[in-house]
């Protein structure tokens, strides 16, 4: 089982979107992927239609150690992709694994009761620095942080995410690697001088760095991605052929992009759902 977490400190750059766009599409694939709402604005929890909802979510897994599955696992209305639901509308969790002496690998010893039934596990987190954000990054092989093609966006990545992957660096001690990160260029405008030239700028900023890489997926800024959110569907359902005229590509094209680029060994999986999804949507 693959576990990326979505952070960042900064809210508002895309993690739930992309979490819930990522899930579906690998989900599409014929993958079992599980989606984590750690955030306490529960934005992912009401992203897809709930064909049926756990009576627990994420209080009960991390604040009572709740390991009955069927207690915990909501079935969203896209085949293969469960959720396991925000219920901390108080924040307490925050302050519970901050005293709890686990508290940052609280996740992370919980993990093996899943890896029998998904294969890939998605936590979306708050954009804030965080207890919560620790104990996500820790418990994951990868680290994906969505940044907007802006200055300012890039300046608050290195003062807010980076630092908190080097406050945990001495987790090494314990065994546990810092997890590898990929930056992922979101509402890049394709026909903007201005954005290309920042999103340059973020290549040669941060593409050096040990542990991190600039994917070379960027997602553009189209209005299919509001537009799936407010339908409730997978934006790869949306759009899978490009609109006549357009620069940027397919929703689907941009998402199997994603997915190749972040798991290489499911390409071949991948690439089935693009026949997959014009059938699903052709008269």
């Amino acid at each position: 089982m693959r576990v990326v977490s979505l952070i960042s400190t900064k809210g508002g750059v895309g993690k739930t979107t992309t979490a819930a766009n990522l899930g579906g599409f690998i989900a599409d694939a014929g993958l079992r992927v599980l989606l984590l709402d750690l955030d306490v604005q529960p934005t992912l929890s009401s992203y897809f239609e709930l064909v049926q909802r756990a009576p627990a979510g994420i209080y009960e897994l991390l604040a009572f150690n709740e390991c009955n599955l069927d207690q915990l696992i909501s079935y969203t209305s896209v085949h293969h992709l469960d959720l396991i639901v925000s219920n901390d509308g108080l924040g307490q969790l925050s302050t519970l694994l901050l005293h709890a002496p686990d508290g940052r690998l609280r996740l992370r010893h919980l993990l093996p009761m899943f890896q029998a039934r998904y294969d890939l596990l998605l936590i979306d987190t708050q954009g804030a620095r965080s207890v919560v954000l620790e104990m996500a990054a820790l418990a994951s092989d990868l680290v994906l942080s969505p940044v907007t093609p802006e200055i300012l966006a890039a300046r608050e990545l290195r003062r807010g995410t980076l630092q908190l992957l080097d406050d945990i660096a001495p987790y090494r001690h314990l065994g546990i690697q810092p997890p590898p990160m990929r930056l992922l260029i979101n509402r890049v405008h394709p026909v903007s001088s201005d954005a290309r030239q920042i999103q340059q700028a973020l290549r040669q900023l941060f593409g050096g760095a040990g542990g991190i890489e600039v994917l070379h997926t960027a997602i553009p800024a189209i209005e299919a991605y509001p537009r799936a959110a407010t339908r409730q569907l997978p934006v790869h359902w949306l759009e899978f052929r490009k609109p006549s005229g357009r620069v940027a590509p397919a929703a689907l094209e941009t998402m199997r992009a994603l997915a190749c680029e972040l798991f290489p060994a499911w390409a071949e999986r991948f690439a089935e759902v693009s026949v997959r999804a014009g059938a699903r949507h052709e008269p």
